[in-house]
């Protein structure tokens, strides 16, 4: 079976935050968790080309809708952002980054790029797109998993309340 591939992402995934608080200079992002600085970066980049929803942070995060709520809240509170009612449907809230967030879009993004270029050194394009197809399927099998299981907990359910 080889190595434990569940241990390995462990150990990256908190050399990475480790990596991204080493570079925190500024007040405002010392200020914000690295979930937050993602979903800030989304917002910034995203933001540009297309109006934003609680949804798609859902989507694009892989996060229940109260840990995108809570986030989105989080953000709103420091002053990062703001959300807007569409006119279409007021249910819906457009995600608007304020002055505050616009004013760090050039750092996190270089932060970003200098992370992302250290993630790559040494590793031939080939392996790199290997390694993010394999990531993106063992994204997919454990959302398939919490799917299922969730289905198994209705079934269940549903089972009790006959």
């Amino acid at each position: 079976m080889g190595e434990d591939a569940g241990k390995w992402i462990s150990r990256v995934s908190h050399q990475l935050k480790r990596q991204m608080s080493y570079e925190e200079d500024a007040e405002e992002e010392r200020e914000l968790t690295n979930m937050q600085k993602h979903i800030l970066h989304f917002i910034l980049l995203e933001g540009l080309n297309r109006d934003l929803f609680q949804r798609d942070l859902e989507k694009e995060f892989k996060v229940r809708r109260s840990t995108a709520t809570g986030a989105l809240q989080l953000l709103e509170k420091k002053g990062y952002l703001y959300r807007e009612p569409v006119k279409e449907d007021a249910r819906l809230k457009r995600i608007v980054p304020t002055e505050k967030a616009l004013q760090l879009r050039s750092k996190l993004l270089k932060n970003i790029r200098r992370r992302e270029a250290q993630i790559r050194e040494g590793i031939p394009a080939d392996d790199m797109e290997v390694f993010i197809r394999v990531l993106k399927q063992i994204s997919e099998n454990l959302s398939s998993g919490e799917r299922a299981k969730e289905n198994d907990m209705i079934y269940r359910k549903e089972e009790s309340d006959e």
